[in-house]
């Protein structure tokens, strides 16, 4: 039997890079005795920021066979990728083959792992959890994977959440969302587009992913919802945004929606319009310049037709709120019954205006 708790992080990109940051920034709150980190290949360009991670508290490691190409570039990997699989008791997938390595290795390790974790691009890895949506719908006894939604979802399905269902599990009607997302990340060299880009309708019933897998957030709930959504890209690197509108049963008010945003501290207001604005503010303020709330909304962009009608903008902090359930889920498997007073900490990374 394990007496110390370690928690293996695979990927150091847009999402693994801070998250390891993070957790190793609040271990002890967590009860975690080490944050361990996997790289699987030796960069120069990667160099300084593994070093930088190291520096911070985390551990690095890599596989046997890399350990001499790492040495060979000032990298020096503290344990063996399998070592630290065994000695895991949560397994963080941030790469584009979280079902692969299942296959691969994971299954491997169910016995040993309270849990492992995958991203939003890896449907059907796990139960799909987003932070304070479906906290209710986890189980201990039958919970090993968990896929934490794109952080898009993660939008979607607060705005469905705190809007939709708040005066009711059954007041929404439909929902439907156009997904403006920014076409590569600020660290990332490739896939940058040279003007608006409109997406498929690759599900028939859902549109794109980001209303398939909200449905099946809230499916782990019970609930059956008329979700549909669009997705496309601009020329831009700052922030995606999402258009919602929604059909309510029941009769509301813009100061009644205002109230419910206002109550919930995962969503942060701001009188802000423009994504490199918002952007700014998370890089000044944020954790590793991430906004950790799920979503941003100017409430000015609320409109309300003929009381059902609810239409609005609002701003996606990626990897921000990604993050934010990743640790949450991270903490849940190691301590299920008080994890809610061990994530607090996070509570300083959250803003109620931006």
């Amino acid at each position: 039997m394990k007496s110390s708790k370690n928690v293996l992080v695979i990927g150091t990109g847009t999402i693994g890079e801070p998250l390891i940051g993070l957790l190793t920034s609040i271990k002890d709150e967590l009860g975690i005795n080490e944050v361990r980190f996997h790289k699987r290949t030796p960069l120069l360009t990667d160099r300084s920021k593994v070093k930088d991670l190291v520096r911070r508290g985390a551990v690095f490691v890599a596989d046997a066979d890399r350990h001499a190409d790492f040495r060979e570039i000032g990298l020096n990997p503290a344990h063996e990728t399998a070592d630290a699989m065994e000695d895991a008791d949560v397994i963080i997938d941030c790469t584009p083959a979280g079902n692969e390595m299942k296959e691969k290795f994971y299954n491997q390790y169910v016995d040993n792992t309270k849990l492992f974790i995958a991203q939003g691009s890896e449907f059907g890895f796990g139960k799909m959890y987003a932070r304070g949506v479906n906290d209710a719908a986890l189980d201990p006894n039958e919970d090993k994977f968990v896929q934490v939604v794109s952080c898009n979802t993660h939008n979607l399905s607060v705005i469905v959440d705190t809007l939709g269902l708040a005066d009711g599990k059954d007041n929404l009607e439909e929902g439907r969302f156009v997904c403006i997302r920014r076409a590569n990340d600020l660290s990332q060299d490739s896939k940058f587009i040279p003007s608006p880009e409109v997406g498929k309708h690759k599900d028939g019933r859902f549109g794109t992913h980001h209303a398939r897998d909200a449905w099946h957030l809230f499916q782990t709930l019970g609930l059956d919802l008329n979700l549909f959504s669009s997705a496309m890209k601009l020329n831009t690197q700052y922030m995606h945004v999402i258009h919602f509108s929604l059909k309510l049963k029941r009769e509301t008010t813009i100061e009644k929606i205002v109230g419910h945003i206002e109550s919930n501290d995962r969503i942060a207001v701001t009188h802000k319009h423009t994504a490199n604005s918002v952007f700014s503010f998370g890089r000044d303020h944020g954790f590793f310049g991430r906004i950790l709330n799920q979503t941003v909304i100017p409430t000015d962009t609320l409109s309300l037709r003929d009381g059902h009608e609810l239409t609005g903008f609002c701003f996606t902090p990626q990897d921000g709120n990604s993050i934010l359930s990743s640790v949450a889920a991270t903490a849940w498997a190691l301590d299920p019954e008080n994890y809610e007073k061990r994530i607090q900490p996070l509570q300083r990374f959250f803003f109620d205006e931006v």
